[in-house]
């Protein structure tokens, strides 16, 4: 028992939901799986209705998006993550398209009101206040507007700093747990996301500002900056790549106009020794997705480097990166807000990038989008496109310097139907295998 608040089961706390509602759910690493299973339970028991629930991306199991609860839940996501892609996929779950920014708005303008905020909390201090952790995106805006909230008091939640401080008085309903938050070991690269991460490298200026997510292309990226000076983070999220660099003084964070010394991110998905480094750390800042991903606050950032990834890009410079063809993969995220602040920053480089050719051996540059996919970054946006064989910048590029420039960075192997492609959209002066 957390001396001085009365807690309560899982099972008691998910009584307040009632038919109807709408629920927000922590995310990432912070979902509350003990507040899930109770939900789910509910749902099963035929007690439970028309219920909405809404989250980023989130770890761990997500049993409610799936058919058995049609009728009783239904998802709306904001980002269509690994564990509710497929019922996204089949029908069963939906998703919203918008901006990372946008996502608190939608609730802070009751477009997606909430009736329950059910949340995970580091124990309160001395002074009664708890921290969000890992995570504060769009989930402050639900606990400050939310009905009820429901927060679990865990212990393996860090007491990270910035707006993800919140008074006890802010929650109505409290949980205990003891589960160690899901960790998201990092990805190794491969020789390919090693190239790729060389040619990003190549365009990071020291004294860089940089944005860039989790995976093995950021991890690449991040392992090539070991020479740079000054760096510093402002993103959505970073992941382990980033400690090696900031223990090493690459990352200093003194080159920033806002924000100076410190790293500034909305949430993080790693490894235990990420939650460990932003615990009780003033250097960390997690702030309201509504600030970290403003394209007017990145846009200040002097230098700011936006490097993010796509699922193809056509030889007009379209940027898909949420879908493929018409189903839904992913989201629109935090890409075009960090895009468009790097475009607008002095000094500032967005960036693209992506290996050219699947696993399955399928050119990601490709004459066209296939049909439904969706554009996150528009030709009108697109800058600096890299692949493990090189850079295009196409900004100011017409569109057959463009295609001439994609065609440069593709794989060897698929320059030829490429080429074949541009000659018959842009007519018989186009010429780039042959001449």
């Amino acid at each position: 028992m957390v001396q001085g608040i009365k807690t309560v089961s899982f099972e008691e706390a998910v009584k307040v939901v009632k038919s109807g509602d709408r629920i927000h759910i922590h995310s990432v690493a912070c979902a509350p799986q003990g507040l899930i299973q109770a939900l789910c339970a509910r749902g099963r028991a035929g007690e439970l209705k028309n219920i909405k629930l809404q989250h980023l991306h989130t770890e761990g199991a997500a049993p409610y998006a799936e058919q058995e609860f049609e009728g009783v839940f239904q998802l709306e996501s904001y980002f269509v993550g690994h564990n509710v892609r497929k019922a996204t996929q089949d029908g069963w779950a939906d998703y919203i398209p918008v901006h990372l920014s946008e996502t608190q708005k939608l609730i802070r303008m009751g477009i997606t009101p909430v009736d329950v905020a059910m949340i995970q909390v580091c124990p309160p201090d001395k002074h009664g206040y708890v921290s969000m952790g890992t995570s504060v995106d769009a989930t402050l805006a639900a606990v400050q507007t939310a009905k009820t909230v429901i927060a679990v008091i865990n212990p393996n939640v860090p007491r990270a700093w910035g707006d993800a401080i919140i008074k006890l008085s802010d929650i109505d309903i409290f949980c205990e747990d003891n589960t160690p938050l899901i960790e998201a070991k990092p990805a190794q690269p491969s020789e390919q996301d090693i190239q790729i991460g060389k040619n990003c490298a190549g365009l990071i200026e020291d004294g860089a500002c940089l944005q860039m997510g989790i995976g093995a292309i950021p991890n690449a990226v991040l392992s090539q900056l070991g020479n740079h000076k000054n760096l510093g983070i402002h993103t959505e999220m970073f992941a382990d790549g980033v400690l090696p660099l900031y223990y090493k003084g690459v990352i200093n964070n003194l080159n920033k106009k806002y924000d100076k010394g410190k790293i500034v991110s909305t949430f993080l998905m790693g490894s235990k020794a990420v939650y460990d480094f932003i615990d009780d750390n003033p250097a960390v800042a997690m702030m309201d997705v509504g600030y970290t991903n403003d394209p007017y606050i990145i846009a200040q950032q002097p230098k700011m480097t936006a490097i993010n990834s796509a699922l193809s890009i056509d030889l007009t410079g379209q940027v898909n990166a949420d879908s493929l063809g018409c189903k839904f993969y992913s989201g629109c995220g935090g890409q075009l807000d960090f895009i468009r602040g790097a475009a607008a920053s002095e000094g500032g480089k967005p960036i693209i990038a992506m290996p050219a050719i699947t696993a399955k051996g399928i050119s990601k540059i490709s004459p066209t989008l296939l049909n439904g996919a969706g554009v996150v970054t528009t030709r009108f946006d697109v800058h600096y496109v890299v692949t493990e064989y090189g850079v295009a910048d196409l900004y100011g590029k017409t569109l057959q310097d463009r295609a001439k420039a994609l065609i440069r960075i593709a794989a060897p192997q698929c320059q030829e139907e490429l080429d074949k492609a541009a000659f018959e959209r842009f007519g018989s002066h186009f010429h780039f295998i042959t001449k």
